[in-house]
């Protein structure tokens, strides 16, 4: 069965949420929109690609960074309107400049952060 990126089930925008993922270890990097455009991009050249809503324009990760995405494995939730993006990162995933977008956790009410921005990059 060929997939067909118009199968999935978009929002009212026409986007679905990405997960990105780190393929080795599992640990989950960032979440990101994607359309049918940037889903067919993605599978077509194994570099990810998201629809960024501020510039509403493609945004292949690592571009203008370098910190790319390499496609590992493309998965979709059961009920298709979700996504989640095995991945290889290159340098830290997070405009921040740390490893994950989910560097802040809640601990006994307070908010900690967990992990600092990566020097140099």
């Amino acid at each position: 069965m060929t997939f067909d990126p118009a199968s999935l089930r978009y929002d009212a925008a026409g986007l679905i949420p990405a997960v990105a993922q780190d393929a080795d270890t599992g640990e989950v990097l960032m979440m990101a929109w994607m359309n049918a455009d940037s889903v067919a991009r993605t599978l077509a050249t194994g570099r990810v690609t998201y629809w960024s809503r501020s510039r509403q324009a493609f945004w292949v990760k690592g571009e203008t960074s370098g910190h790319v995405q390499e496609l590992v494995d493309f998965r979709l939730d059961c009920d298709r309107d979700c996504l989640l993006l095995r991945v290889r990162q290159t340098g830290p995933a997070c405009h921040t400049n740390r490893r994950s977008c989910f560097y802040t956790a809640v601990r006994d009410g307070a908010e900690v952060e967990l992990m600092a921005p990566i020097k140099g990059a």
